[in-house]
């Protein structure tokens, strides 16, 4: 079963199939959510069956909204999809757009709602394997010095986040470069 996104062709926005969005590097909507604790942010390791950035770490959780759903909406559907996270308040930041070569030529060209979950504490996380191989907790200024030299473990949204965007999702948390 295909899933159809929302996706922008000659202006206006119409329901494209996914992988076909990104073959052919049409801007969609997508959603981005990030879970901190302090300083620190919750990361996944892509699972290696995605069919881009596979085994890549990436933000606690990246998606796109089906076709009608709300973004706010959709993002509580994936971080309990891919992680089994539920019940967190998510505050809204911004919208960001990006365009990426994601690999075996596919571009990622997003408008991304993107939302900030803030906990107390670190929080237990259930990731499904068919999403996510791994998850870390890691400190804001170290994921960005990171993602800067070790650019080929971190998908490429994620390090244009940290890089261009950290001031409109994070505010004053963190200083990442």
């Amino acid at each position: 079963m295909s899933v159809m996104i929302p996706t922008w062709i000659g202006g206006d926005l119409v329901a494209v199939e996914k992988l076909e969005a990104h073959e052919r590097g049409l801007r969609h909507k997508a959603v981005s959510v990030f879970v901190l604790c302090g300083n620190d942010v919750l990361i996944q390791r892509r699972a290696f069956s995605k069919y881009h950035t596979p085994g890549l770490w990436a933000n606690t959780c990246c998606t796109h909204p089906n076709w009608g759903e709300d973004p706010e909406a959709c993002a509580v559907r994936r971080l309990n999809e891919e992680l089994g996270i539920e019940g967190l308040a998510l505050d809204y930041r911004d919208q960001i757009e990006y365009r990426a070569d994601v690999g075996g030529g596919l571009v990622e060209h997003e408008l991304v709602d993107v939302f900030v979950a803030t906990v107390p504490e670190r929080i237990a996380v259930h990731p499904n394997p068919d999403e996510v191989i791994d998850t870390a907790w890691v400190d804001l200024d170290e994921l960005a010095e990171w993602a800067q030299s070790m650019p080929d473990i971190y998908t490429p949204w994620l390090r244009i986040y940290l890089a261009k965007h950290a001031a409109q999702i994070f505010g004053q948390v963190g200083s990442p470069v």
